[in-house]
């Protein structure tokens, strides 16, 4: 589709925003959003007819990128046969795609309990294991995101949970491995796990065995930088939550749905959690919808015993036909081994050329279409382009470096010291190349900040 320029449109649809719309995690007058016109695969496009390709997949959705027509198509049919229907009742959208997800979660995570959205299924991940165990405590990874609700953001481990944590959550934070940045001094990836799991156990430990009812993980950390864990790490922490009787909980709301090469991230691992979290992906964003998929075991806690949560759009009808298509069209244009043969073929060689040219590169890390550069300021040293949570001028070089990715014809995902580069997840090889090219000229602002 060719944008067609429309300014005066574009200029009542930002005024209306500015005037009514309350913006999330921004401070409303220091912002500026960018009034979009339409959006078809994987870019998107303004008023004034300048097209974008989106690296950040919305926000780390849009797998099948925008307006596929058999998901559209889906939603249509969907609406016009029963557009909405109670939790309670067994409804053929709602149930096919329960099947459908079960069908391709690990082990046997086949019960799923459905949410609007990743934050709530993170909360009830939390309840059903505090309640599946008696126990009060759940701990989280500093370097992480869960939501932004009040015990998701509190289990969060980056700087926005600060404003809302009162310290009476029960929730604890440690270290997860991260070599780049090491918090155990290790030198190999196998000394990370190593270190990492005997920190992770030493927490456990000294919090009290009895009192911990879940470890909730990122599969792989998405928003805090898509820190790939080392192997066996996964599998440690299941060896220690099976040792001292605690829930495992693997967060896959961003991972999850073809974003890694795999259905789930954990299928890279060959790791089963008692309970998984999804959302994004499963149906590319298109009507909101999350979940849980819960174990045999957990189940069973609530097979005699009423769960004591539920929301009113539980499995919404349309929701969950956009997401049986988006299964279906995954399945059937093979979206999940796309993304894994472009990832180690293009996008991973193509960022590692990037790092080779650009100083302020420190490191590339990733998975299918699922990875992020590091930047940098000194690759010796590895002080990072911006300071921790830096803001105004202190975010000057990664504000520079976002502002010409846009003008080269990319939107960025960035955060702090990072880029992400999260495309949906079919998108063309020549699309990506054409992505590649313009973080390479992006990346030349970068480099006049480093030292």
């Amino acid at each position: 589709m060719t944008p067609q320029p429309n300014p005066e449109v574009g200029a009542a649809v930002k005024a209306a925003d500015r005037a009514h719309v309350f913006h999330s995690w921004s401070a409303q007058e220091l912002i500026d959003p960018l009034a979009v016109a339409g959006a078809q695969g994987s870019y998107f496009w303004d008023y004034d007819g300048r097209r974008y390709l989106d690296l950040t997949s919305g926000l780390v959705y849009t797998n099948v990128g925008y307006q596929h027509p058999k998901v559209v198509a889906a939603i249509q049919e969907q609406a016009a046969r029963m557009t909405t229907f109670a939790p309670a009742f067994a409804v053929e959208a709602r149930s096919e795609a329960a099947r459908l997800i079960a069908e391709r979660t690990p082990g046997d995570l086949d019960k799923i309990f459905f949410t609007n959205g990743g934050a709530d299924a993170v909360e009830h991940a939390v309840r059903m294991a505090r309640l599946h165990t008696g126990r009060p405590k759940v701990l989280s990874a500093y370097r992480s995101y869960h939501g932004g609700t009040q015990q998701a953001v509190n289990l969060t481990g980056d700087p926005r949970r600060w404003a809302s944590d009162s310290g009476t959550a029960g929730v604890v934070h440690f270290w997860a491995p991260f070599l780049y940045r090491s918090r155990f001094y290790a030198e190999t990836e196998e000394q990370e796990c190593a270190r990492a799991l005997e920190h992770l156990e030493t927490t456990i430990v000294f919090e009290g065995p009895s009192t911990v009812a879940a470890i909730v993980l990122e599969t792989i950390p998405g928003t805090a930088g898509i820190m790939v864990p080392p192997a066996g790490y996964l599998a440690g922490v299941r060896e220690l939550c099976d040792k001292y009787g605690i829930v495992f909980v693997l967060d896959e709301v961003m991972a999850g749905f073809g974003r890694t090469g795999t259905w789930f991230a954990a299928d890279l691992y060959d790791v089963v959690p008692d309970l998984m979290t999804f959302a994004k992906g499963v149906n590319s964003g298109y009507v909101p919808l999350g979940g849980v998929a819960v174990s045999g075991a957990i189940a069973e806690t609530f097979a005699r015993r009423p769960y004591p949560g539920g929301l009113t759009y539980s499995g919404h009808p349309l929701a969950c036909a956009a997401a049986v298509a988006t299964i279906n069209v995954m399945a059937e244009e093979g979206v999940v081994e796309h993304a894994a043969r472009l990832g180690a073929s293009v996008v991973g060689p193509g960022l590692r050329e990037l790092a080779e040219r650009h100083p302020c590169v420190g490191d590339v890390r990733g998975v299918g279409m699922f990875w992020a550069l590091e930047l940098v300021r000194n690759r010796e040293t590895r002080e990072p382009l911006v300071p921790y949570n830096a803001t105004g001028e202190a975010n000057a070089p990664m504000a520079a470096f976002a502002a010409a990715a846009k003008e080269a014809g990319v939107w960025p995902f960035v955060n702090m010291n990072r880029t992400h580069v999260v495309p949906p997840c079919n998108t063309g090889e020549a699309e990506l190349k054409e992505g590649l090219a313009a973080l390479d000229a992006a990346l030349s602002v970068a480099d006049d900040y480093v030292e």
